[in-house]
């Protein structure tokens, strides 16, 4: 029986996060300024970010 989805915890948890390809840390950004690379990793200072996946791949 699968977990039933939640918008509300979706929205949460999967909209505007971007992890940093070198390190993995998470960031809470908007896309145009990921896009124009003015967004930065806290942890590495890396300018290389993607969106978070929503599935996990097993």
């Amino acid at each position: 029986m699968p977990k039933q989805k939640f918008p509300e915890a979706e929205a949460r948890l999967f909209s505007r996060v971007y992890i940093c390809m070198k390190c993995g840390g998470r960031i809470k950004a908007d896309a145009s300024k990921v896009k124009a690379k003015k967004i930065k990793c806290r942890k590495c200072k890396s300018r290389q970010l993607r969106l978070i996946h929503k599935d996990r791949k097993v």
